[in-house]
């Protein structure tokens, strides 16, 4: 029987290559919910071509566009916030892929939890605002979470066969990012353009603003912790130009298992969806000849503060890696629009780390509360 996906994000980067995915799958996964917050038109092109049975756009400016469109299809169409938090809980999915970007994904990740629904998880804000929330509500519910990062991927094939003997460390690897080796006098009037080319993979934009900030590396620190239910001194970071290694974890006797592989975003998608199979692909395979060399190092934290800055709010806990990932969306959507420099982001984050309320044990709105407050200050300094 076919599994039967939600697709919350269709037209980002993480959705148009699970939907490549599922297209090169089509014995084994169908679109069956596809949604989008404002690229109204590759929504409208994406139903036509794989037939959904219910499509989602949030902007409700744009519903009467794409329900125009689709009126010849056999396909509900819906808008707005509230809708994508109830097509995650019709009968007709089996799971759900959240790869909305940022605090939007957290409020449909929990609808789907609370709905028994398994989680292919591209959103990892969810896990930074509300770890202990969500983690704590999947255990409840026995509702599985399938990490789709690339680096959380890796982790969880690494502990294949080993949940039973406990992880002594996990390394993540970073590539460094566009300005990796970079000082801060040759960051300080780095652009946009520049810090969107990134070495290895192919992102969103604001993920690979992140990863130019390394705060795309923090964001995942964090994830991490809640995923694999460790502690922050267990995790650490290691820059790995190449991307080949994509994780590695460390046992209590000492050996280390790492995951490897050319850096396609798709492979983690399919194992993610089809887990614990692992289907036969087309994907480029690695070759040891073409990489004589893989090489490590530490990552320059005096120069990406922003690393520093996830583990601080991290080891904090409550509300604190709330307030820097609301921090961290408002500057690099002003870096984007050339309101600030890249060096400032940093600078941004850590007033508002600085400012905001601090929650220690913080309810859902607190993080709602929290998340509201801290953009209304970024704005108003940024």
């Amino acid at each position: 029987m076919k599994k039967r996906i939600a697709l919350l994000g269709s037209t980002g980067s993480i959705g148009t290559q699970a939907l490549e995915v599922i297209q090169n799958n089509t014995d084994l996964f169908t679109a069956e919910v596809i949604t989008a917050q404002n690229n109204a038109d590759l929504l409208i092109k994406q139903a036509l071509e794989f037939k959904p049975d219910t499509v989602v756009i949030g902007d409700e400016s744009k519903y009467q566009l794409v329900k125009n469109a689709l009126k010849a299809e056999n396909c509900k169409v819906y808008a707005g916030t509230d809708a994508l938090c109830q097509v995650v809980e019709l009968d007709n999915v089996d799971m759900v892929l959240t790869a909305i970007v940022g605090f939007a994904g957290l409020k449909p990740t929990l609808k789907s939890i609370e709905s028994n629904k398994p989680i292919a998880l591209a959103n990892k804000e969810t896990l930074v605002i509300a770890g202990e929330l969500v983690t704590k509500l999947a255990k409840e519910k026995g509702v599985n979470i399938y990490p789709v990062d690339s680096e959380h991927s890796a982790i969880f094939q690494c502990l294949a066969g080993e949940f039973h003997n406990p992880i002594e460390k996990i390394y993540l690897t970073a590539s460094g990012g566009p300005f990796r080796g970079k000082n801060i006098t040759e960051l300080q009037n780095v652009t946009s353009h520049e810090a969107l080319k990134h070495p290895n993979w192919t992102m969103g934009a604001k993920i690979t603003i992140d990863s130019a900030t390394l705060m795309n590396k923090g964001l995942e620190v964090i994830e991490a912790q809640w995923l694999f239910n460790l502690k922050p001194e267990q995790i650490d970071v290691i820059v790995h130009p190449q991307s080949i290694i994509h994780s590695l974890v460390q046992f209590q006797d000492g050996s280390m298992k790492a995951q490897m592989g050319l850096p396609d975003m798709k492979l983690p998608i399919q194992y993610a969806l089809g887990y614990p199979a692992r289907i036969k692909s087309d994907f480029p395979r690695f070759n040891f000849v073409n990489y004589p060399q893989l090489t490590f190092e530490k990552p320059d934290l005096n120069v990406f503060k922003n690393l520093s800055l996830a583990y601080e709010a991290m080891k904090k806990g409550g509300n604190m890696p709330c307030i820097m990932n609301a921090a961290n969306e408002i500057a690099v959507s002003l870096f984007l629009n050339k309101q600030i420099r890249f060096l400032a982001i940093s600078e941004l984050i850590e007033k508002c780390m600085g400012k905001i309320t601090y929650i220690p044990h913080p309810t859902i709105d607190d993080y709602y509360l929290t998340d509201k407050e801290t953009r209304a200050f970024a704005e108003s300094i940024g």
